[in-house]
């Protein structure tokens, strides 16, 4: 019986890429592993070994070269693939290394580790955050024992290889047709275990340290804004390289201003007469007072626009604007003289309608219709 063509087997094209053909490998490999089909384990079987040998050869480029030339015949003996008696565990090794914990490894020496990566939330307020400013810091870490330059042996001695793993700090267990690759549990990894742990540092080559940093804050950073300190992380173990350091920044909640990225909002308070016949406040900015013109029956509510009395950003170099909103203020705590002046300045407002009051007598217009239709 003449075999089936390789791409018709893994059920790629003659294009596919090397990874479309290693999943198409997995999905089947998967699928047909005797062990996943105990009922049908004869068939399952040829399945899966039709299929690791078409991977077997359309994963090598010489050979799927040649076999894309020159057919099943164009390739000698064997070279399409392994005998049925080869197990199934190295296959798994290569394909499925990734998902049992990173595949194969040589025995190139003891394992090193990144340190971690470490956070820190910085408090500014909103004048530092624009204009930007230097901030230290004290950041709780580990750090590599000088005692021991990290080794975790006492000064004169060394680590040992592990005797486990030899060193690479897994071990391989094989589960039926299925190998698997496992921390080592004698030495966690490392691939070294101590005999003569540092005084220091107990045979860990880190020790805890509170460190103090400088960080440099850019003008214009915004609540959220993160800056990356590298290396200012944990140390790594083994030699491995430190962390980073990820500082946060929180805008403290300013007292007169709010802030929207490159604007300003403010809410300004004027007085009853300001608002009526109009004049100038003095209006706060970042950068020291501005005036600010009220005409003549302003109402409160009333939003200023300042342009370029905002704020500049470490994204944008044009600077935002100062949106100022007037709250007229009620007069309080009067006179009576005081009252005496407001009611009769009441009453003069009367003999003029909605000429003094277009607002209000509108919109006791509209409550009149209102009630008027739901009476009918």
């Amino acid at each position: 019986m003449s075999k089936r063509d390789y791409y018709e087997v893994l059920g790629v094209s003659k294009s596919a890429s090397a990874d479309e053909i290693k999943k198409a490998y997995r999905r089947l490999a998967m699928k047909f592993h005797p062990d996943r089909n105990k009922d049908d384990a004869g068939d399952s079987e040829k399945k899966f070994k039709e299929a690791k040998e078409a991977y077997e050869v359309l994963k090598n480029s010489d050979k799927k070269a040649t076999y894309d030339q020159f057919g099943h015949d164009g390739l000698r003996a064997g070279a399409g693939g392994q005998s049925g008696a080869e197990g199934f565990g190295d296959i798994f090794g290569d394909v499925f290394g990734d998902i049992f914990g990173g595949g194969r490894r040589g025995g190139g020496g003891p394992q090193v580790f990144r340190g971690a990566d470490l956070g820190y939330e910085l408090k500014l307020d909103l004048e530092k955050a624009v204009s930007g400013d230097t901030v230290e810091i004290d950041v709780p870490t580990q750090i590599s024992c000088e005692t021991c330059d990290g080794s975790g042996a006492r000064k004169g001695s060394t680590p040992e290889t592990c005797s486990t793993c030899g060193g690479v700090g897994q071990v391989r267990m094989q589960q039926g047709f299925f190998s698997v690759q496992q921390t080592c549990p004698a030495c966690k990894g490392v691939g070294t275990t101590i005999s003569d742990p540092c005084d220091d540092c107990h045979g860990r080559g880190r020790k805890r340290k509170t460190l103090t940093l400088s960080v440099k804050v850019p003008a214009g950073v915004d609540n959220g804004d993160r800056i990356r300190l590298s290396g200012e992380g944990e140390a790594g173990r083994n030699g491995g390289p430190a962390g980073d350091l990820y500082v946060e920044l929180r805008v403290s909640k300013h007292k007169i201003f709010e802030r929207d990225g490159a604007n300003l909002a403010c809410e300004v308070p004027i007085s009853f007469a300001t608002a009526t016949l109009g004049g100038e406040v003095e209006l706060p900015t970042l950068n020291g007072h501005v005036s600010l013109k009220v005409p003549a029956g302003t109402q409160s509510g009333k939003i200023f626009r300042l342009r370029g009395k905002g704020v500049i950003t470490v994204r944008d170099s044009r600077q935002g604007d100062l949106f100022a909103q007037v709250a007229v203020e009620t007069p309080i705590n009067l006179t009576a003289e005081q009252e005496d002046l407001l009611e009769k300045f009441q009453t003069s407002l009367k003999t003029g309608g909605d000429k003094h009051s277009p607002r209000a007598d509108g919109w006791l217009d509209t409550v009149k219709r209102f009630f008027d239709r739901i009476s009918q």
